[in-house]
């Protein structure tokens, strides 16, 4: 059995060389308790000599004040506050139904035949809740709920026969309605490596082969609940992404799946990515193929952010640090395995201001700790911030993101940037398995005190292709499992993954100025595209992107959220999954 995390209370939470659903199956997670168990009357697990259970330690490293103040919560953070008190306000000033049941608002079209969705219950992620029985009504046309109102369930089941008989009125009455789930970190052009390498993916299958088994990824995403993804790089697809987002985006797509915000080819330093060949070993790349773009030197940064941006990139991700020189493991197996850093500061400020003043949001690979202080922290990148820190074991909340409602933003700092989210991605290094001490203790333990020191600024992303597409929720069960209440998972999986994922269109006082006018009905698909309407909240206004589970979120939640568990799933207003059944597109 592998090393446990060492930290008080002894149970192991050694990951297995690749999880699979079976080493849930018999787990009943208690995550609102400070972890997961087995309940008494649960059946035991032994899969041979290897116990795979996930267990959590039940005490938790203590935190310091002063370490509380540098992860500060989410709801604490000045630049938030406004944004909060808009979009409470945004979804509470709903459109009124009268007893007829037919919509007031002007923006729905008179001739449409609206969808009802009758909910047992809905989560409503700003204020991570449930609200029970609510009926919602839908735009098929815009894509957008049109409004959100409570009933009386003794009504609804005394007229429930002639009711439901209408093809337009949904009953999910039995089960849990939350606003699509977000995964802000996944590679579609990937799939398991226990199923071929990451090399043999990148220089044995053609381009034509990694496309086709992208549309698939999407839909398998889809259908397990996720409406929205961010791809951060096509490792070695070039610009297939691009096409793929207009394949997966409008009203006329052509394969189903999530919405599709994409990072290009992401940017690396020379040398220091991969594939690498054994025999040209100056040489980037094999046959041509590269995962990743190099750029060096402020220029070269400058040209490669421009050229993705200009291709079409909806993010921009870089490799702050990596393992430059795992050539060397022959002779010295820790320098070649230590993530070191790519990029100068200067570098790095570069290639982030030259993304924001085009509209364009960063996201920053980074497994070193220092790495991840400089970029948070460091006096060096005021006012020119990532948006995103993918992995980092080290993360804290920059000092200049953190201002009150009368402040002004300080020198330099962009008046539009808002808190960094961190995107863990914990189901990676599960997946991948660690010795003692390695990527998964670190970042379990790191998630924990971040956790415990109050952090929220969080995404949902599991690095998702390293395990199966389709298999998403195992980051939100793997959050649960170290100890996060189910509600607040569910909101860094919702509304969270909205604020990560979104244009810089949202952020900053416009930002806030358009999130009051949500209820207006006017962020229409149609009118502004698929990834510039707002998501994440079930409320008037936003995208009908909305799934339903069977499950008991409380009572097990790692079974609620599992695909198995996810009944229906409508993205933009159209049903892709019914009944536990997909939906064929036609």
């Amino acid at each position: 059995m592998h090393a446990g995390l060492g930290l008080s209370g002894s149970a192991d939470m050694s990951p297995p060389s690749s999880a699979t659903d079976s080493d849930f199956e018999h787990i009943e997670w208690h995550a609102y308790s400070g972890g997961i168990d087995q309940r008494p009357d649960a059946p035991e697990v032994h899969e041979g000599p290897e116990d795979r259970r996930v267990a959590t330690p039940a005490v938790l490293p203590a935190v310091s004040e002063a370490a509380r103040a540098d992860v500060p919560s989410m709801r604490n953070q000045g630049m938030l506050e406004a944004e909060e008190r808009e979009l409470r306000r945004a979804i509470h000033q709903l459109h009124t139904f009268p007893e007829t049941g037919q919509p007031t608002s002007s923006q729905l079209d008179p001739r449409e035949r609206p969808i009802r969705i009758y909910a047992g219950r809905i989560f409503d992620s700003p204020e991570a809740t449930f609200l029970p029985h609510r009926v919602l009504t839908v735009s098929e046309a815009s894509g957008l709920i049109i409004d959100v109102q409570s009933y009386n369930p003794d009504e609804i089941e005394h007229n429930a026969t002639a009711l439901f008989a209408n093809s337009k009125a949904i009953d999910l009455r039995a089960h849990t309605l939350l606003p699509g789930f977000v995964d802000a970190h996944v590679h579609f052009f990937l799939r398991p490596y226990a199923e071929t390498s990451w090399e043999d993916q990148l220089t044995k299958e053609s381009l034509a082969e990694r496309t086709v088994r992208a549309t698939v990824h999407a839909r398998r995403t889809l259908l397990a609940g996720f409406t929205t993804v961010r791809d951060l790089g096509t490792e070695g697809a070039a610009d297939a992404d691009i096409a793929l987002r207009k394949a997966l985006s409008g009203p006329a797509a052509l394969v189903p799946g999530p919405r599709y915000f994409c990072a290009n080819r992401a940017i690396v330093s020379t040398g220091s990515y991969g594939p690498k060949s054994a025999v040209l070993v100056n040489k980037e790349g094999i046959d041509g193929i590269t995962g990743a773009e190099a750029a060096d030197g402020i220029a070269g940064c400058v040209r490669a952010v421009r050229r993705q941006v200009g291709a079409g990139a909806d993010w921009i991700k870089i490799y702050a640090d990596y393992r430059v020189r795992s050539r060397v493991a022959p002779a010295s197996i820790a320098a070649s395995r230590a993530a070191i850093p790519t990029f100068s500061l200067e570098e790095v400020k570069a290639m982030v201001d030259t993304a924001h003043r085009a509209g364009v949001k960063v996201a920053v690979h980074t497994t070193n700790d220092e790495t991840v202080h400089a970029l948070t922290r460091g006096p060096e990148l005021r006012g020119s911030r990532p948006d995103s820190i993918e992995h980092g074991t080290a993360f804290q909340q920059p000092d200049d993101h953190r201002h009150t409602d009368s402040s002004a933003p300080g020198p330099g700092v962009d008046p539009q940037q808002h808190p960094i989210t961190w995107v863990p991605t914990l189901a990676a290094h599960y997946t991948l398995g660690s010795e003692p001490g390695g990527a998964w203790e670190r970042s379990a333990r790191a998630f924990r005190s971040a956790l415990h020191a109050g952090a929220d600024d969080l995404a949902c992303g599991g690095d998702t292709g390293v395990f199966a597409h389709g298999d998403n929720a195992l980051e939100l069960r793997l959050m649960a499992a170290l100890g996060a209440a189910p509600a607040r998972v569910l909101r860094w999986a919702t509304l969270g993954g909205w604020r990560c994922v979104r244009s810089r269109a949202w952020e900053g006082d416009a930002g806030r100025a358009r999130l009051a006018r949500v209820g207006e009905l006017r962020e229409d698909a149609r009118v502004v595209g698929d990834n510039e309407v707002p998501f994440g909240v079930l409320g008037a206004g936003f995208a009908a992107d909305i799934i339903a589970t069977r499950g008991d979120l409380e009572g097990n939640f790692a079974a609620a959220v599992h695909r198995d568990s996810i009944c229906f799933v409508m993205k933009g207003g159209r049903i892709y999954k019914r009944n536990g059944v997909e939906v064929p597109v036609t």
